[in-house]
């Protein structure tokens, strides 16, 4: 049955575009009267503000809020700089995945914790999730986020929710089965990684009854091919999110599955266009910027998440939320120019995921007379990688070499995969 939260959801998605405006300035405002006292680290950045803001005019010309701003060791040691409040508050302890530059420890308070398991619900509404459910969480039990907040999510949802931690992929397949569970969560590569174990073992995972995959921790699930193909290894639909430790879980999959839509409720989104640094055009790479309005322990104002992605403003949709089209992108500092050609580590994955011999890969940037270059490894049970090397020639317009190494040589990801090695 669906209740009241689930319907001030829907009311939320379709709120005209004025209305929303308006719900995100009362919002903003109020996030920004309540932090400015105390958040040492907006108090410097915003100094000076006269409150409240009476029009997103004057929130265009707020300063932007950068990774690096959250390691500055002079407001609160190791933890995050954004901190609002005294370390004794908080009660929940993350981290950054670190691959890009030092992990950063994040807190959060037991309102700032609801308001992550309650943002959540616009996932799990996408993948109409029933408290009839079983979902298993293929996840470790370390500090990445993601897991956490879905396993609340999931609970909170009157659902099934078994963790996969310390386990083998063997042994979480064997999970799937004695506990019949129809839902699984886990990273893209993960959902991959796990069909193929089950056919080394003389298991069809198409036919262990998961019928829906919540996918997250990395991009994919919302480009065409890649969805497809653990659709397919596993006869069910996937439902991608995307969320990041020191932003909040703010992306949904689409009803048709095309991209993801920011849930602008809890956020504010900005599209900073790649070619020319101003506000993006419907369609144009663009970096994401998000300020979250919920996570009053924790915020972030007008942060620059390096994710890449194409805005589109649905019209005639149910949801009005801003979709991005194919999900996240790739990440402004994977970006190659290789011949004069940009070269993204995410659009080199999906034409390797095309093909169904190849089993796992791994790039690799280098510098060669001060030009950068790309160098792929694959693990092909063809053990051709000229006819791949043709396919990225034909797609990117650009030669790659491409080589195969030996069948299980390259490493497994259980969570974020590192398949992109930047040697430059």
């Amino acid at each position: 049955m669906k209740d009241a939260a689930f319907f001030e959801r829907r009311k939320l998605e379709s709120l005209e575009p004025w209305a929303l405006r308006q719900h995100q300035l009362a919002r903003l405002n109020a996030l920004l009267a309540t932090i400015l006292p105390t958040n040492r680290l907006y108090a410097e950045k915003l100094d000076g503000i006269s409150l409240p803001l009476e029009s997103f005019e004057q929130f265009d010309r707020l300063p932007h809020t950068f990774k690096e701003e959250l390691i500055d060791r002079r407001h609160h040691g190791d933890f995050a700089a954004n901190l609002t409040y005294p370390v004794e508050r908080y009660v929940r302890y993350h981290q950054t995945s670190g691959t890009s530059g030092r992990p950063i420890m994040v807190l959060d308070t037991a309102e700032d914790w609801n308001w992550w398991v309650n943002t959540w619900q616009f996932t799990l509404d996408a993948a109409e999730i029933t408290p009839g459910d079983r979902a298993l969480l293929a996840f470790s039990f370390g500090p990445f986020i993601g897991f956490w907040s879905a396993f609340d999510a999931l609970t909170r949802r009157g659902a099934l929710a078994a963790p996969g931690g310390g386990m083998t992929s063997l042994q979480r397949l064997e999970l799937i089965r004695t506990l019949r569970a129809n839902i699984l969560l886990c990273t893209p590569s993960y959902a991959l990684h796990l069909a193929e174990v089950a056919e080394n073992h003389q298991l069809d995972p198409r036919t262990m009854g998961v019928e829906k995959l919540i996918l997250s921790g990395e991009p994919g699930a919302s480009a065409s091919i890649i969805r497809e193909k653990i659709a397919t290894c596993w006869n069910a639909q996937v439902i991608d999110h995307s969320g990041a430790t020191e932003v909040g879980p703010w992306g949904y999959s689409d009803s048709e599955r095309r991209g993801l839509h920011v849930v602008e409720s809890e956020f504010i989104a900005e599209f900073l266009s790649i070619e020319h640094g101003g506000p993006a055009a419907a369609g144009e790479l663009s970096e994401l910027v998000l300020t979250s309005l919920g996570r009053y322990g924790g915020p972030l104002i007008r942060y620059r998440t390096g994710d890449l992605v194409r805005p589109q403003w649905p019209a005639g949709y149910a949801n009005r939320f801003v979709l991005l089209e194919g999900g996240v992108l790739g990440r402004t500092d994977d970006m190659m120019i290789i011949r004069g050609v940009n070269v993204f580590p995410s659009a080199v994955e999906q034409i390797l995921r095309s093909f169904p011999e190849v089993l796992e890969y791994r790039l690799r940037a280098f510098k060669a007379a001060q030009l950068d270059q790309l160098e792929v490894e694959i693990e092909d049970r063809l053990e051709q990688p000229a006819r791949v090397a043709e396919e990225l020639r034909l797609r990117l317009g650009l030669n790659i070499e491409v080589r195969c190494v030996t069948i299980g040589s390259l490493p497994r990801f259980e969570g974020k995969g590192r398949r992109f090695a930047d040697d430059r």
